[in-house]
């Protein structure tokens, strides 16, 4: 497997990333950070293991720079939750994407974890012929937002079922979306997903909808 650190510049600033291409590679998903956590964490790091598994490529990156980072440290920054930023930033990533060797041709899936899901969801709205799908976790943008209603690419909403609360608004922003979406719920999992066997059970749901996807694409290409 082909991995390496990556810089991609993005909206005058450099970002930081991991790019991991599996051999055969059938897709790679982009996994941002940049409100509530960086790369280097160890959740993020074990589903992008999961997912290699999967022969899915991943690029972890952070939308916040070095020096964005140290101001989130110290609750000073400016950009932690400004969403058109981030999704501007992570726009510029899947281009960034698109044009490298490894990994252009490979059909690109957004992955939302957390906060990042508006800005994810952002993103996807502005990309709708470069985004195969969208794959939501731990977190759910505002049901309310208009951006919900700009997304074309299908979208997939994975809920923990310990939390009836949050599964209920997740299922009030899926059902506002007006292209092909689901939403599938991990049993006795927190919207963490960190019990046994949480993350196993999120990746299988979250490649066989990617697989699906794909091959709907697939046969539905001109």
């Amino acid at each position: 497997m082909m991995s390496e650190t990556v810089s991609v510049p993005a909206d005058r600033v450099n970002l930081d990333g991991d790019l991991s291409v599996p051999a055969a590679a059938e897709a790679i998903a982009v996994l941002p950070h940049g409100v509530d956590s960086s790369r280097q964490n160890d959740h993020s790091r074990s589903i992008a293991a999961r997912l290699h598994a999967a022969g899915i490529a991943t690029l972890l990156v952070d939308l916040l720079s070095k020096r964005e980072e140290e101001h989130r440290a110290t609750g000073s920054g400016e950009h932690l939750f400004d969403v058109a930023l981030l999704s501007r930033r992570l726009v510029a990533t899947v281009d960034w994407v698109k044009i490298q060797p490894d990994t252009r041709a490979l059909p690109v899936i957004l992955f939302g974890v957390g906060t990042q899901a508006s800005s994810v969801l952002e993103a996807a709205a502005d990309l709708p012929d470069q985004v195969l799908t969208v794959v939501l976790w731990g977190g759910l943008p505002d049901p309310g937002t208009d951006t919900i209603k700009r997304v074309r690419v299908p979208v997939l909403f994975v809920a923990g079922g310990q939390e009836p609360g949050v599964l209920r608004l997740t299922e009030r922003a899926a059902h506002r979306l007006h292209v092909p979406h689901a939403v599938r719920v991990v049993p006795g999992a927190t919207h963490l997903f960190q019990e046994p066997d949480a993350l196993d059970q999120l990746v299988d749901i979250a490649r066989e909808w990617c697989a699906e996807r794909q091959r709907y694409a697939e046969t539905t290409r001109p």
